[in-house]
């Protein structure tokens, strides 16, 4: 067998993803939010990048600047140009151009004392609390060790006969300890379980109902789902006086560490469409009133008249120009493909926006797609992290791609809209009958809907609604 070497030529296609098309893709996923940070980032990183903060001809002097770079070769090449003072009023070191490092403009910085502070963690506030109580060293000691050993939602982590040999003390010592730290704020705090820390917040409060204590302590789980003549014939009570007990219970804290947060710093939520009904007809926008416009630096417009050859100096340029023009063109992408998308999610929704969430029609990514000539891949980032605010409240824009069933005449129900059902139904049945996932397919079916009752049980346990012999009283 005869082994060589040959050369050939092929044509073959292949889908490459370039620079261009990965910022692309990158924009248009990002919240509006998102997107101002990748913005200020590249007004940092890129000197070619200005924002617009003129009247409307000072954009369109940016937009002529752009139309002028398509004459690449005309650079300047000025070795006298002052490029010190020019990258110190640009906010950068020209000692360390090739670096990209920043150098922070001194401005005039707030005083330290007009910063806020961050709030207190649950232990922090613990032992401010236990440095008020007129306790001696040992007693602080043990208590604090006890308040480092809780989780998130207040709750002692471990038990005290394990804590008593490795500090050296008595497990009596140690509930004592307890106790001081079950009487510090918030009620509740320092508890072992669910019933103690009910009852602890029981205890703090002065004439609660009757029976709450024994209801807590014993008939916690029948509480929970509504079996109040079960409870009412163990305690040899009415059934009135559960009721209130029950309804008592309700308003207390199962997790009183929650009351401090995760201690991260509140993210708001900026709508990136708004939808407004103007004269019966529902008008989409773009939220861009806070988005910086961007332009070309009319700087380097001069610089691109003249004729020059620093070969450096003009590849850094063309490579600053270029970033910065697929930037603006990518934004722009966005938009327009932002804006159709959303167009043609509220035409399609437009009884939700009418009448509700009972209206809320079933809605896929490939039927968005196919209307706007787009693929689902892009109309799944055109919907990610994306909120749309409407005359029904603030929702986020994967809210209106919901499952459920269609007809042949276009008409449906959506999953959401199903639940809603159900829960009203739920909501008016008789306590003493409640109504079961047969009956519940069947008042359904009344109202035009036709599911399964297996469906009808998924949808009842997703909205944590107990079955029937459960919600019996």
């Amino acid at each position: 067998m005869k082994l060589d070497y040959d050369l050939k030529l092929e044509q073959t296609q292949k889908l490459i993803i370039t620079p261009e098309l990965k910022l692309a893709i990158t924009l248009l996923q990002y919240s509006t939010l998102d997107l101002q940070d990748h913005i200020q980032q590249e007004l940092v990183d890129n000197p070619v990048l200005e924002v617009v903060e003129g009247p409307e001809d000072e954009k369109n002097d940016g937009a002529e600047a752009q139309q002028e770079i398509t004459d690449q070769d005309d650079i300047i090449n000025d070795k006298d140009f002052p490029w010190d003072e020019y990258m110190q009023d640009m906010g950068l070191d020209s000692s360390t151009e090739k670096g990209g490092n920043v150098r922070k403009a001194n401005d005039n910085q707030p005083a330290l004392e007009n910063c806020a502070g961050v709030a207190d963690t649950m232990l922090e506030d613990l032992l401010s609390q236990l440095r008020m109580l007129s306790i001696n060293d040992r007693q602080y000691k043990l208590a604090a060790f006890l308040a480092g050993n809780l989780d998130r939602n207040g709750y002692l982590q471990g038990e005290l006969e394990e804590f008593a040999p490795v500090l050296g003390v008595k497990v009596r010592e140690l509930e004592d300890a307890l106790k001081l730290v079950q009487r510090l704020e918030p009620p509740g705090v320092g508890c072992r379980n669910l019933q103690e820390c009910l009852c602890l917040q029981i205890k703090k409060v002065s004439n609660p109902p009757d029976m709450v204590i024994e209801i807590v302590n014993q008939y916690l789980p029948a509480a929970a789902d509504g079996r109040y003549r079960y409870i009412a014939s163990r305690l040899k009570c009415n059934e009135e006086t559960v009721k209130k007990a029950v309804e008592y219970i309700r308003t207390l804290n199962p997790k009183p560490g929650s009351v401090y947060g995760e201690g991260e710093e509140t993210r708001y939520i900026m709508p990136d469409v708004i939808v407004e009904k103007v004269d019966g007809q529902y008008v989409v926008t773009g939220n861009e009133g806070t988005m910086p416009q961007l332009m070309i630096s009319p700087f380097y417009k001069k610089m691109l008249q003249g004729r020059h050859n620093d070969d450096q100096l003009c590849t850094f340029i063309k490579n600053k120009i270029e970033k910065a023009f697929w930037l603006i063109r990518s934004i722009e992408q966005r938009r327009v493909t932002l804006f159709k998308v959303a167009q043609q999610i509220v035409d399609i929704q437009k009884p939700f926006l009418d009448q509700g969430i009972k209206k809320l029609k079933p809605l896929t990514l490939k039927e968005v797609a196919q209307n706007v000539g787009v693929h689902e891949s892009t109309v799944s980032r055109a919907a990610a992290n994306k909120y749309v605010q409407t005359p029904r409240g603030l929702f986020p824009l994967k809210f209106f791609f919901s499952s459920g069933f269609s007809k042949a005449n276009g008409s449906g129900q959506s999953a959401p809209s199903i639940k809603t059902h159900i829960r009203e139904i739920i909501d008016s049945e008789d306590p003493g009958k409640p109504l079961s996932d047969k009956s519940l397919t069947a008042l359904l079916k009344e109202r035009n809907i036709v599911i399964s009752r297996r469906t009808v049980a998924k949808y009842r346990e997703d909205l944590s609604i107990p079955p029937s012999y459960k919600r019996r009283n």
